[in-house]
């Protein structure tokens, strides 16, 4: 992905926008649905409201939560949501209202911000510190509520459309109460808990909403770019989990997720997928909120390509997955992008070259055009694609597997399970059954 040079912007908006300002949120419960929506401001010049809505369902009892601790669960998300809005103009003080911070909760979310923002700051060639990113102030009179409700042995499962959470529901939804769980929901998304079985009711639909005003001034020049969306939907899932009475949440980041986009650094595109986030997370859930809610990738231990091989074995889903950002609109794969391209390749040793061909509608190999993209991928050129992408090893083994036959660098990594990992002992279980090891 190309660098843009916008250093001497980043400069400026700072020198011209001094302070941004989570003014207020607002949790209303009615008829089952629970609606949130968060008051930020630009300088006074500029005013966003991003809004959240969770119709109702069956199992959700969200009267039974009192309102501190509602206030306390939406706020998280809340300050998940300020980086989008904040990254516009970066100004340099964050002044938070709702609630008061402690000096470790602020080094948390700006730890959070920095690496989050990471490639972000890198395609707009920004240098800056964490230190100096920003402050954020707060009102120290107000912290807020921890969480004290019980939960059951149920478990929440985001699903994305992609072969990843797919693999995931398949290991899980046998073994014990599932409940998928789904953002702004899609075709691939819908039809994947379908094709698990789940009817409307039986799972968890979120309504997330972008400010317009933040798309205007990014239309008009304003600094934009990757924000950690897997940040929002891990407290997203926080939330959820308690009106839902769900003790567990599973999701399905691999262990190749660590692995940094820009080699020799930090900036890591999946850095909200990453273990590093995912210990930081539950150490901040357990210290400031509730330490019985458990938040973990189940798919942690496993290789992109691991996931590959059991993913191939769930044929009913091959019709229906996606994972193609560019398509997500029109729910098909553009065949054009990175996404695609390393489906394919992650696929290869498992499935034929006509059964790929089925899936993405063409046969991505032959596509000469994809050319610099496969380069990016097998770590010929100096950058991975700013992309959710397994790793350079897992792409050269799939290469050597398919050109020369020679199947012994795929068959190192699906012997492996890594034990770097927050699973529960069951759920360990369960995927240890699932790869026979």
């Amino acid at each position: 992905m190309k660098r843009t040079d916008n250093q001497a912007k980043f400069d400026a908006l700072r020198r011209e926008f001094g302070t941004f300002t989570f003014v207020k949120q607002t949790v209303m419960r009615a008829e089952g649905k629970l609606s949130l929506a968060f008051d930020f401001s630009l300088d006074n010049r500029y005013f966003f409201r991003p809004t959240l809505e969770i119709p109702s369902r069956p199992f959700f009892d969200w009267d039974n939560i009192p309102d501190e601790q509602l206030q306390s669960l939406a706020f998280q998300i809340g300050m998940t949501e300020l980086v989008s809005y904040w990254k516009i103009a970066c100004p340099k003080r964050v002044v938070v209202k709702p609630f008061s911070l402690t000096e470790s909760q602020k080094i948390f979310w700006k730890k959070l911000y920095y690496n989050g923002l990471g490639e972000f700051l890198y395609l707009n060639s920004i240098t800056v510190s964490e230190a100096d990113l920003m402050a954020i102030e707060t009102d120290d009179s107000q912290p807020f509520a921890k969480v004290d409700l019980s939960l059951q042995e149920k478990t929440l499962v985001p699903v994305g459309g992609g072969k990843d959470s797919v693999v995931t529901l398949e290991c899980l939804r046998r073994e014990m109460p599932v409940i998928p769980l789904i953002v702004n929901p899609r075709g691939a998304t819908l039809d994947c808990v379908k094709t698990a079985g789940y009817d409307q009711n039986d799972f968890i639909v979120i309504h997330r909403t972008l400010d317009p005003t933040m798309l205007k001034l990014n239309a008009e020049g304003y600094l934009n770019g990757h924000t950690p969306f897997s940040a929002l939907l891990a407290f997203i899932t926080v939330l959820v989990a308690f009106g839902s009475k769900s003790k567990y949440i599973a999701l399905s980041n691999e262990n190749s997720a660590n692995e940094s986009t820009v080699p020799g650094t930090n900036i890591n595109h999946q850095y909200s997928k990453s273990i590093e986030f995912e210990r930081d997370f539950r150490n901040y859930v357990a210290a400031n909120l509730n330490d019985n809610v458990q938040y973990f990738s189940f798919l942690r231990p496993l290789s992109e390509l691991q996931i590959a091989k059991l993913f191939a074995q769930c044929e009913a889903y091959h019709p229906v997955f996606r994972s193609c950002n560019v398509g997500s609109k029109t729910d098909s794969w553009c065949g054009h992008c990175p996404k695609c391209l390393f489906t394919w390749i992650i696929l290869s040793p498992f499935l034929s070259r006509e059964k790929l061909t089925a899936i993405f509608g063409k046969d991505l190999l032959n596509d000469s055009t994809l050319r610099p993209i496969f380069e990016e991928l097998n770590g010929t050129a100096p950058v991975k694609p700013f992309e959710c992408v397994g790793t350079v090893e897992e792409v050269r083994a799939c290469v050597e597997a398919a050109e020369n036959h020679n199947f012994t660098a795929v068959n190192a990594i699906l012997n492996r399970f890594n034990s770097e990992h927050f699973l529960p002992k069951r759920f360990e279980q369960i995927l240890k059954s699932r790869l026979h090891v």
